[in-house]
């Protein structure tokens, strides 16, 4: 643990008053190169404006020719796409279920019962009870990810409700993957100039829900350049990644 926080604090720069952390070059399979500089915020609230965290934060830094990956968890929480333990009511099933539901070691599963129910809440109980029996099923033949493609709606992205988090407030909140990600893309590339393009990302996968129209970059070389993950963990508060082909 010393160790990557030692190599996380030699990535650290600053410039124009603005924090970043250089994720260092990555190649892609095209063979085009990538920069990527992570960008660091404030810990933004619900309702905040995405263009001025852009005009704040990534303009100061930016060059013709940079994109922008922009973190869903954040876009969520300024277009409120957020749901708090005072929306969600678990019922008997999510109280139940959640005691068997599993949870690795970056917190990700159905073993809150709140989580659980906002599934119910977003999906139906039918579906839910599907997915449930077939990811029982399966699981023990190293079969995994089952439940979330059934109940599909998005609850891959939930994000919250999280007791380990180091952040009090996600521990009594949920973020959900905003609607609409091509059009937010588009608005904040029109208002910023900065060309946008919308990811979940975790050390797993880097799911592309949007981007604007005329990014530059194919899917596949969005998925080349931020393969490592460059967001980082949620406490860096790294958010918005600028990525420089070079």
């Amino acid at each position: 643990m010393a160790s990557a926080s030692k190599n996380i604090e030699s990535q650290r720069r600053e410039e124009a008053g603005v924090v970043y952390y250089d994720r260092g070059v990555l190649t892609g399979r095209d063979g085009r190169r990538y920069q990527r500089y992570a960008i660091q915020t404030h810990f933004v609230q619900r309702r905040e404006s995405q263009a001025e965290l852009v005009r704040r934060y990534v303009l100061p830094l930016y060059q013709e020719g940079d994109v922008l990956a922009f973190g869903a968890k954040v876009m969520a929480m300024c277009t409120d796409s957020v749901k708090t333990k005072d929306d969600v009511h678990p019922g008997l099933f999510a109280r139940t279920a959640a005691r068997f539901a599993g949870i690795n070691s970056t917190g990700v599963g159905m073993h809150e019962p709140y989580k659980l129910q906002l599934v119910v809440d977003m999906c139906g109980l039918p579906r839910v009870l599907l997915a449930s029996f077939v990811s029982a099923v399966t699981r023990p033949f190293g079969v995994k990810g089952l439940f979330y493609k059934i109940c599909g709606h998005g609850v891959a992205g939930i994000d919250g409700f999280y007791f380990r988090s180091s952040f009090d407030v996600y521990k009594e909140m949920a973020l959900i993957n905003p609607e609409h990600p091509q059009e937010l893309c588009d608005a904040l590339t029109a208002e910023t100039g900065v060309p946008t393009v919308l990811m979940d990302a975790n050390d797993i996968d880097q799911n592309q829900l949007g981007k604007a129209h005329d990014f530059p970059l194919t899917d596949d070389q969005i998925q080349d350049a931020l393969r490592d993950n460059p967001f980082g963990q949620g406490d860096e508060l790294t958010p918005l990644i600028l990525i420089r082909p070079v």
